[in-house]
């Protein structure tokens, strides 16, 4: 049995590079019919242009189970921090959820 847990194992391996991350305060998603693809990006106030910083390309079942995991996870933070409240004070862009193709 213990053979058998050690076989499930996944061992995750995080670099300093990729532990410091990276921040992003937009996200645009667009999809195909075989891939979902979002891009996180860095808006800075007066700037004329926004650099994608990460482009993360998932199948439809992995962008499913993302949402899910966020869902899941959003719910445990709003129980423990309170909720968190939308405003209209982010970046007035459109956000492109749910169009567009890859």
């Amino acid at each position: 049995m213990e053979n058998n847990q050690n076989q499930n194992q996944l061992n995750i391996e995080l670099t300093p590079e990729i532990a410091d991350g990276i921040y992003a305060n937009l996200a645009i998603i667009s999809h195909s019919s075989s891939e979902f693809v979002l891009d996180f990006i860095r808006i800075m106030p007066q700037a004329p242009k926004a650099q994608v910083k990460s482009r993360i390309i998932l199948t439809p079942e992995h962008a499913k189970r993302l949402m899910l995991a966020l869902q899941d996870n959003m719910s445990k933070y709003e129980k423990r921090f309170g909720e968190i409240r939308l405003t209209n004070a982010g970046p007035q862009l459109p956000m492109g959820f749910g169009g567009g193709e890859a």
